[in-house]
C-alpha cells in the first residue's frame, strides 16, 4: 500500500471551518486542536474530575469477556483503573458487516491517535469505540451497498422492526442472516478468500443474539490486537454506573435544552444552520419499553409537570422518572444531546474523534457541558481516506481523469468531454442542414395546400412532426452507434465512477470494506494499520 494525500472540500460548510481554522475556535469548543500543548492541559484539567475508574474497567472487561480479549485490550482495560490514564473515543451505529468504510476510518483514527499521543505524552492513552447499541433506527444500519452490473443496490438484511426496537435487543436470525451474506459475497464475486471469510461470518452470527453483538464480534477481530476497547451504550451493566448522570440531566432537563437552543441561535447568528432538530419541550432522553422493544422519545409539560411522550400514552412524574434512574436506569437512553455529555461523564477523554456531522452538532452543545461543570473533550476530525485499486490507477491514467475531479466531481463531465471530442462535426452540421432544409420545404409545401384547403391543416402539422421525429430517431441511432464504438471507454468511465465515487459520494459513505477483504484477504486491515497517516486534514489517497 502507498499513501498519498489531497485537500478535498467538505460539504459540511461548518467542519469545513472548523477544520480550516476560519473562526473563532473558542466560540464554539473549549479547546483548540491547534494550540501547542492542548493535550497537556486537557490531561491537568481531567486530574481535577473524579470518574468511575474501577467499576468502568469491570464493566467493560465483563462485556468484552464473551467476544474473546486479548492481551492488548487485557492491559488497557487494567491500564483504565489508573488515574493518569486516559482515552481518545469515538462512536458510531452497529452496522451490519460493520457498515459503510468510514466506520473502520474512524476506529483507525482512534488507535492511532491514541498510540501518537501516549508517544507524545508517556501517558497510557487507550483507544475506546463507544457502540451506540441503544440506537433505534434499524434502516441506518440494516443494509449493504453491493456493486451490481453497473450500479450499486442496497442488499438489506429481511428483518421487520414493527416498533423501535433498539439495535441491541435487535435479533439476528441465523437462517435469513446467512442467505444474506451469501448474497452479499456473490455481488463481490469469488475469490481464493472468499469460502474462509464467509465462514467465519457464519461462526460469528450463530453465536450473536442481536445486530450489535454480531458487529461486535467482527470489529473485536480486526482491532483487540491494537488494544481496542468496545462499550455498547445498550449495555445494562454501564447504565447502573449511568444512574446518578441520568438523575443530574433530569434534574436540569430545562436547562440542558435552553442551552443548546441558546448556543444554536449563536451560531445562526455566525451563519451556521442548526444540525439537532429539537423541541422546546424535548427532555432529551428515552424511555425503553423492554416488554414491547419500543423507544420513546420523553417531553416535559411545564403546566403538568409531567415527562410523557407527544400522545400523553405514557407519563411519569419527576419524582418516578428519578426513581427509575436510581433503580432502572437500564429503562432510560440518551438523545443526540445527552449522549456526549454521558460520555465525559464517564470517561477521562484526552480527544474525542468526530466526522463532520457530528464536528457540527457538538457545536451546539457547549452551554449544556458548561451547566455541568464540563469541557468538551478536543475534537478531532477523523481520518479521511479513499483506496484506489491499480486496476482503477490504470484506468484513471488511460483516460486521463483528475483524481480531484473525480472525488469532488465524479465522472461525467469528462465522459461529455470525450464525446464531444470523438463526435463527427461534419456528420451533425448535415443533419441540421437536411432537417432544416425539409421543415423549410414542407412549410412552403403545407402554405400552399392549405390555400387550397384549410381543414389539412392539423393532418399537415402532423406530418411535419412524424418527419422530425424520425430524423431524430435516426439520427440517435447513429450517434448510438458511435457510442457502442467507444463502449468499452464509456464502460471505463463509469467503473471508475463505482469505486472512486460511488452514487455521487464518497467512496468511504457507500463501499463495505468486505468487498476489499474479498479481494486482497484478511490481512488487508492490519496491512492498513501499518501505515503512517498524519492528522493534518488531508484526505489519504491510497494505493492498493
Amino acid at each position: 500500500m502507498e499513501v498519498k494525500e489531497m485537500a478535498l472540500p467538505s460539504i459540511n460548510p461548518f467542519a469545513s471551518d472548523y477544520i480550516k481554522s476560519k473562526m473563532n475556535i473558542r466560540d464554539f469548543f473549549h479547546y483548540d486542536i491547534a494550540e501547542v500543548n492542548v493535550y497537556n492541559r486537557r490531561i491537568q484539567e481531567l486530574k481535577e474530575k473524579r470518574f468511575q475508574r474501577e467499576e468502568l474497567s469491570n464493566t467493560i472487561a465483563q462485556y468484552m469477556n464473551r467476544f474473546g480479549m486479548s492481551e492488548a485490550v487485557r492491559d488497557n482495560i487494567e491500564a483504565l483503573k489508573d488515574p493518569d490514564s486516559t482515552v481518545v473515543i469515538g462512536g458510531q451505529q452497529a452496522g451490519l458487516l460493520s457498515g459503510p468504510l468510514y466506520t473502520i476510518h474512524k476506529i483507525i483514527s482512534i488507535i492511532k491517535l491514541a498510540e501518537k499521543q501516549s508517544v507524545e505524552l508517556g501517558k497510557k492513552v487507550i483507544p475506546v469505540f463507544w457502540i451506540a447499541g441503544e440506537d433505534h433506527d434499524l434502516q441506518e444500519v440494516n443494509h449493504v451497498f453491493a456493486l451490481k452490473g453497473d450500479h450499486y443496490e442496497k442488499i438489506t438484511y429481511p428483518y421487520h422492526q414493527e416498533t423501535k426496537t433498539m439495535v441491541s435487543d435487535t435479533p439476528l436470525i441465523e437462517t435469513e442472516a446467512s442467505a444474506w451474506i451469501q448474497e452479499i459475497f456473490r455481488s463481490f464475486g469469488e475469490t481464493a478468500y472468499t469460502k474462509d471469510l464467509i465462514v467465519s461470518l457464519k461462526q460469528k452470527i450463530s453465536s450473536s443474539f442481536s445486530l450489535t453483538d454480531f458487529f461486535v464480534s467482527i470489529i473485536n477481530d480486526w482491532f483487540k490486537e491494537y488494544g481496542l476497547l468496545l462499550v455498547d451504550a445498550a449495555d445494562p451493566r454501564l447504565r447502573k454506573l449511568e444512574s446518578s448522570y441520568f438523575e443530574a440531566m433530569i434534574e436540569h432537563h430545562c436547562e440542558i435544552t435552553s442551552a443548546v437552543l441558546e448556543q444554536q441561535s449563536f451560531l445562526s447568528i455566525q451563519g451556521y444552520k442548526k444540525t439537532i432538530e429539537m423541541e422546546a419541550n424535548s427532555a432529551n432522553l428515552f424511555y425503553y419499553d423492554k416488554e414491547v422493544k419500543d423507544r420513546i422519545l420523553l417531553h416535559f409539560n411545564k403546566d403538568s409537570s409531567v415527562f410523557s411522550d407527544k400522545a400523553h400514552k405514557l407519563e411519569f412524574t419527576y419524582k418516578e422518572l428519578l426513581e427509575m434512574a436510581k433503580i432502572h436506569p437500564e429503562r432510560l437512553s440518551n438523545n443526540v444531546v445527552t449522549r456526549p455529555l454521558m460520555q465525559e461523564m464517564l470517561f477521562p477523554v484526552l480527544a474525542f474523534i468526530a466526522g463532520p456531522g457530528e464536528i457540527s452538532y457538538w457545536a451546539e452543545l457547549k452551554k449544556a457541558f458548561e451547566l455541568f461543570d464540563m469541557k468538551m473533550p478536543p475534537i478531532v476530525a477523523r481520518l479521511n481516506m479513499t483506496f484506489v485499486e491499480r486496476q482503477i490507477e490504470k484506468e484513471l491514467h488511460e483516460l486521463d481523469l483528475d483524481l480531484y475531479e473525480v472525488l469532488t466531481k465524479g465522472t461525467e463531465e469528462a465522459e461529455k468531454r470525450f464525446l464531444i471530442s470523438e463526435k463527427d462535426e461534419s456528420l451533425e452540421l448535415l443533419f441540421y442542414q437536411m432537417k432544416g432544409q425539409l421543415n423549410i420545404h414542407h412549410k412552403m409545401f403545407s402554405q400552399a395546400a392549405l390555400v387550397h384547403d384549410r381543414g389539412l391543416e392539423p393532418l399537415l402539422k402532423k406530418n411535419a412532426d412524424f418527419i422530425n421525429e424520425q430524423l431524430d430517431f435516426i439520427y440517435g441511432k447513429i450517434i448510438d452507434s458511435m457510442g457502442q464504438k467507444h463502449r468499452h471507454i464509456l464502460d471505463s468511465f463509469k467503473n471508475v465512477a463505482n469505486h472512486l465515487y460511488p452514487e455521487a459520494s464518497l467512496q468511504e459513505r457507500i463501499v463495505n470494506i468486505y468487498y476489499y477483504l474479498n479481494k486482497y484477504g484478511d490481512t488487508f486491515i492490519d496491512d492498513l494499520m501499518k501505515l503512517e497517516l498524519e492528522f493534518n486534514n488531508q484526505h489519504k489517497i491510497i494505493y492498493i
